[in-house]
C-alpha cells in the first residue's frame, strides 16, 4: 500500500476508485437497457455481475464466445445456482470509451448466440 499511496497520493487515490466506479455503474446502465440481460447483485466498486436473461448454458455459451473472440475477458461466477458473468473496470488506463466497445462486443455476441439458439 505504501507504493500505492506514494504513486497516486491520497487524492489520486480517491479520483482512481471514484473514476472506476462511475465507469463500472456506467457499464451497469448499458446492461439495464437492453432487456435481453439482467443485473445479478448490486455493482459494488469496479464489478458489474450480469447475464442473458435464460438458462445457465446460454450464458455458458456466451461467455465462451466472449473469452474466444479474445478482444475482452470476463470471468464467471455462481450466484444462487445461476452462471453469471462478471465485468471488472480494473485496468490504470480505461476509459467510458473501453467499457462502450466492450458492451457493443458482448451484445454482438449475445445476438449471435440467442440465434443460434432459435
Amino acid at each position: 500500500m505504501w507504493f500505492v499511496f506514494r504513486m497516486y497520493g491520497i487524492k489520486g487515490l480517491q479520483a482512481y476508485i471514484r473514476k472506476h466506479v462511475a465507469l463500472s455503474h456506467e457499464f451497469e446502465s448499458l446492461v439495464r437497457q437492453d432487456p435481453r440481460f439482467e443485473i445479478c447483485t448490486e455493482v459494488i466498486l469496479g464489478l458489474v455481475c450480469f447475464r442473458l436473461k435464460g438458462s445457465n448454458e446460454l450464458n455458458e455459451t456466451l461467455l465462451q464466445r466472449i473469452n474466444s473472440a479474445k478482444k475482452i475477458h470476463l470471468v464467471p461466477c455462481r450466484l444462487r445456482d445461476k452462471f453469471v458473468l462478471r465485468f471488472a473496470v480494473c485496468s490504470r488506463t480505461v476509459e467510458s470509451s473501453h467499457v462502450q466497445l466492450a458492451w457493443e462486443h458482448i451484445r454482438e455476441l449475445a445476438s449471435s448466440v440467442l440465434r443460434a439458439q432459435k
